[in-house]
Protein backbone atom coordinates (compact mmCIF):
# COMPACT_ATOMS: atom_id res chain seq x y z
CA UNK A 1 0.00 0.00 0.00
CA UNK A 2 1.55 3.02 -1.29
CA UNK A 3 1.49 6.47 1.54
CA UNK A 4 -0.26 9.90 0.61
CA UNK A 5 0.22 13.26 1.91
CA UNK A 6 -2.99 14.74 4.03
CA UNK A 7 -3.71 18.68 3.48
CA UNK A 8 -2.43 19.22 7.07
CA UNK A 9 1.51 18.92 5.55
CA UNK A 10 3.23 22.24 6.61
CA UNK A 11 5.27 22.23 3.16
CA UNK A 12 8.07 21.59 5.15
CA UNK A 13 10.06 19.43 2.79
CA UNK A 14 11.47 17.15 5.78
CA UNK A 15 9.86 14.21 3.41
CA UNK A 16 11.27 14.71 0.44
CA UNK A 17 15.16 13.90 1.34
CA UNK A 18 14.15 11.16 3.16
CA UNK A 19 12.08 8.67 0.12
CA UNK A 20 14.48 6.64 -1.54
CA UNK A 21 12.81 6.02 -4.76
CA UNK A 22 11.95 10.20 -5.66
CA UNK A 23 8.50 10.15 -5.71
CA UNK A 24 8.02 12.98 -3.29
CA UNK A 25 7.72 16.41 -4.46
CA UNK A 26 6.44 20.28 -3.76
CA UNK A 27 2.81 20.74 -5.23
CA UNK A 28 1.07 23.77 -5.16
CA UNK A 29 0.33 23.95 -1.07
CA UNK A 30 1.76 20.33 -0.21
CA UNK A 31 4.04 18.15 -0.60
CA UNK A 32 2.77 15.03 -2.41
CA UNK A 33 3.45 11.03 -3.18
CA UNK A 34 3.14 9.35 -6.50
CA UNK A 35 1.83 6.54 -5.49
CA UNK A 36 2.36 4.19 -8.35
CA UNK A 37 6.18 4.65 -7.58
CA UNK A 38 5.69 4.30 -3.57
CA UNK A 39 7.46 1.50 -2.06
CA UNK A 40 5.68 1.75 1.23
CA UNK A 41 8.43 2.33 3.03
CA UNK A 42 7.67 5.24 6.33
CA UNK A 43 10.49 6.72 6.00
CA UNK A 44 8.51 9.90 5.44
CA UNK A 45 5.71 9.35 7.77
CA UNK A 46 8.92 8.98 10.21
CA UNK A 47 10.19 12.45 9.78
CA UNK A 48 6.94 14.30 9.24
CA UNK A 49 6.59 16.86 12.10
CA UNK A 50 2.37 17.04 11.44
CA UNK A 51 2.14 13.07 10.65
CA UNK A 52 0.65 14.12 7.21
CA UNK A 53 2.18 11.09 5.38
CA UNK A 54 -0.58 8.29 6.08
CA UNK A 55 -1.11 4.57 4.22
CA UNK A 56 -3.32 5.20 1.31
CA UNK A 57 -6.54 4.04 1.25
Amino acid sequence: MAYKILDTCINCGACEPECPVDVISAGDDIYVIEEEGCIDCGACANVCPVDAPVPAE
